[in-house]
């Protein structure tokens, strides 16, 4: 079970390495429903996304000098970032269908793109049977989730008595590791979790209690 601790340790470990991304203050949308918006710009952050947390909090800890990971895109480029940066070798596992852009920018942070398969789940497949890589998960590991927490550490570091923290919720990492942290410093905030209607499947898992599996929609 994920600890506070863990967080602030994963904090300690990957601060070097990434960037404190700023809390914006947001004129229209703090217009548009009549309180006080704030936004965590993690698309300042290196590689452009959260994910380069939870990469560098893993793979740090790492004894391995090769690693592996199935992606659409974004924890792709965390795990190929990271992993150059500490001296590891990376192979990245993308189905055909992935962007040509997410593509060469992984290709870009050094790391070897293998296209396996139609979808997510057989590049998932594919990459978890080479074992003699460590494999990376792109939410389901605390490790990454602690790293990904630390958004919520830097949030309430910098803003006190905070009503409600909205976080977007794709296969659940993130929202965990910022949950975490911010009921343990701050019980009386809200956190949220915000999916897009075309892709529910976490909230129809909540609804149901069970796991359950949905392809995303077209708008």
């Amino acid at each position: 079970m994920l600890v506070l601790s863990s967080i602030q340790e994963a904090l300690k470990s990957i601060s070097s390495y990434i960037h404190r991304t700023p809390l914006v203050y947001s004129n229209s949308f703090s217009r548009m429903f009549n309180c006080e918006v704030y936004l965590k710009a993690e698309n300042l952050q290196k590689t452009g996304s959260f994910k380069v947390r939870g990469a560098f909090n893993k793979i740090i800890k790492l004894k391995s000098d090769k690693v592996i990971a199935a992606s659409m895109g974004n924890h792709s480029q965390g795990v190929a970032f990271a992993a150059q940066t500490l001296g590891l070798k990376a192979k990245i596992v993308m189905p055909v269908t992935a962007s040509i852009v997410k593509q060469e920018a992984t290709r870009g942070y050094g790391a070897e793109v293998i296209l396996h398969g139609e979808n997510f789940k057989e590049a998932l497949n594919y990459a978890m049977s080479k074992k003699d890589y460590t494999f990376i998960h792109a939410f389901d590991d605390e490790d990454i989730i602690a790293g990904q927490g630390t958004i919520g550490l830097e949030i309430l570091d910098e803003m006190k008595n905070i009503d409600a923290v909205l976080v977007p919720v794709g296969g659940g990492g993130l929202i965990s590791g910022i949950a975490a942290a911010i009921k343990n410093l701050s019980p009386k905030t809200e956190v949220i979790g915000v999916q897009s209607l075309s892709a529910t499947s976490a909230y129809e898992s909540f609804i149901a209690k069970k796991i359950i599996e949905t392809h995303p929609q077209p708008m």
